[in-house]
């Protein structure tokens, strides 16, 4: 079946199984490989990417739900000025250190700002609360997430 969507700005039109997942058309279709398969069952949030700029587990989505919707992956996110705000604060905390959860963080760290822009940490731990990361203990991410709230994204 023939899928149609925006992908990182490009209009792009599979042939698909409709039940495929979306994480595998975006792997193995698209060849767009930072968005991660961690656990399979959306518990974790490493294949984290924005649908309509809202954050969804790639993993979960059949990709006939992502028909004529607009996907943003980490590699087209990473073009954007707000990335540069977010990658820099998680730098500067040491909010990453192996980079298997960075992508969804960093997705989600952005949806969560574009609604908040002063969120609290426990605003911030809820919104982090879908992603797993098993090497900083979380205060890293967090402390980062605070910090690009101070420098602002321009939404």
């Amino acid at each position: 079946m023939k899928i149609s969507f925006v992908i990182n700005n490009q209009k792009v039109s599979l042939d698909v199984d409709p039940t495929m997942r979306l994480l595998d058309v975006i792997r193995n279709e698209l060849h767009l490989t930072g968005t991660k398969e961690g656990c399979g069952e959306g518990e974790c949030g490493a294949c984290t990417v924005l649908m309509n700029e809202e954050p969804i587990n790639s993993c979960l989505c059949p990709a006939i739900n992502a028909a004529n919707k607009n996907i943003m992956t980490i590699e087209g996110f990473r073009e954007t000025s707000e990335y540069r705000v977010i990658a820099d604060a998680f730098a500067d905390r040491g909010g990453s250190q192996c980079g298997f959860c960075t992508p969804g963080m960093i997705l989600v760290t952005y949806s969560l700002l574009k609604k908040n822009p002063h969120p609290t940490e426990e605003e911030i731990r809820f919104a982090l609360s879908g992603n797993l990361c098993r090497c900083t203990g979380y205060q890293a991410i967090v402390d980062a997430v605070k910090v690009a709230a101070v420098k602002g994204i321009k939404l």
